[in-house]
């Protein structure tokens, strides 16, 4: 097993920067997801530790080696795909066995190897036929065994769950979960879901045009996001945002715009008393707001009218229109509304953040 280690990493296409100048390091034994959109390098990142990309600049470490010349073969790494990546003309005993025959391993350990595979990804009566043979899911399974038999240094998933249908996609995120820890091997995990990445990742690395947005725990990024962009890309549904104005009146400080007046909680106002007269971007996850009830306070309530009421059993969901902004509101279940209905929503306090209006960082 081995660290990894990021150290000022570039990429350039011509004229495109796809990766601009990161730094990372992968601690020994950590599940470590790259989440962000198509196009914001986490992918070209992942390739370039493969050794798939070249490096236009920086260095890549596996343990204490540098790996920057090394072919991939040689840098004791392991691969899942998007597209599994089966040979469809062998066996899924031949296709796990594949990389340790060209390694020229004993045949012995190479039926040794596969056999545990995969007992642990519960296939071994599949080991005699051939992909087509296999549902998506299994072949998924399959990719994961011929990893898993080169016992490597690290695992790279390049979004291996993307074409699963949503059931299974559920289904493997669990079974790649169990897998690294029963056998903890340093991985690093591309993905631009963002459930997978709240759901797999010891740390998540969120990312946008190239750069490094955030590195944190799951429940550090979704309770502490270090701006507008983080708050919005991790959380489902997303975090609502309404433009407002922060105003003092009389040492309390509101969020104001046409349609809201919301009162800052104390710790959030004693950070923002030099912004007075300053725009700001205040945000509101849909589980903070539910319909507000008698005796809620009107400093932490606004009025919004529905739109589109989705029935989910455990929940239900409000898209809402409060004068320019659309809101998102999870709310309970018992509650009935239709499309042209006012509803009023009150706040949870603990869950109000504030952005600058012109950084879009965290205030």
């Amino acid at each position: 097993m081995a660290n990894v280690s990021l150290r000022k990493l570039h990429k350039r296409y011509d004229d495109f920067h796809a990766v601009k100048g990161i730094d990372l390091e992968i601690k020994d034994h950590e599940f470590l997801v790259l989440v962000g959109p198509s196009g914001c390098g986490k992918t070209t990142s992942l390739r370039m530790v493969a050794g798939l990309e070249t490096i236009t600049e920086g260095q890549i470490l596996i343990g204490n080696t540098v790996v920057n010349e090394l072919p991939p073969m040689d840098r004791d790494i392991a691969m899942v795909f998007q597209n599994y990546a089966l040979y469809p003309h062998m066996s899924v005993f031949d296709n796990m066995a594949f990389g340790l025959k060209m390694r020229k391993f004993p045949r012995a350990e190479i039926e040794s190897r596969v056999k545990a595979a995969s007992e642990i990804l519960g296939i071994q009566d599949h080991l005699h036929r051939k992909p087509r043979m296999l549902s998506g899911g299994q072949r998924q399974r399959v990719a994961l065994g011929r990893a898993i038999v080169r016992n490597p240094q690290v695992f790279l998933f390049d979004e291996p769950l993307s074409n699963l249908d949503a059931k299974l996609r559920v289904q493997m995120r669990v079974e790649i979960k169990k897998l690294h820890h029963r056998l903890k091997t340093t991985s690093i995990y591309v993905t631009h879901d963002q459930v997978e990445a709240m759901t797999l990742g010891d740390r998540v690395v969120v990312m946008k045009d190239g750069l490094i947005q955030q590195v944190g725990e799951p429940l550090e990024l979704y309770n502490n996001p270090a701006n507008k962009y983080v708050a919005g890309f991790i959380g489902s549904p997303a975090m609502n945002f309404a433009d407002v104005t922060l105003r003092d009146h009389g040492g309390a400080i509101f969020a104001e715009n046409a349609t809201m007046r919301i009162r800052m909680p104390d710790a959030i106002a004693a950070r923002v008393k030099g912004h007075n007269g300053k725009g700001a971007s205040l945000g509101i996850r849909p589980e903070d707001l539910r319909v507000a009830r008698e005796g809620d306070s009107a400093d932490l309530a606004f009025d919004g009218i529905v739109e589109v009421a989705e029935q989910l059993g455990s929940e239900v969901i409000l898209d809402l229109r409060s004068g320019p902004s659309t809101i998102v509101a999870s709310v309970e279940p018992t509650i009935r509304v239709k499309p042209g209905d006012t509803v009023r929503l009150a706040i949870n306090p603990i869950g109000i953040r504030l952005f600058d209006g012109e950084s879009e960082k965290a205030i």
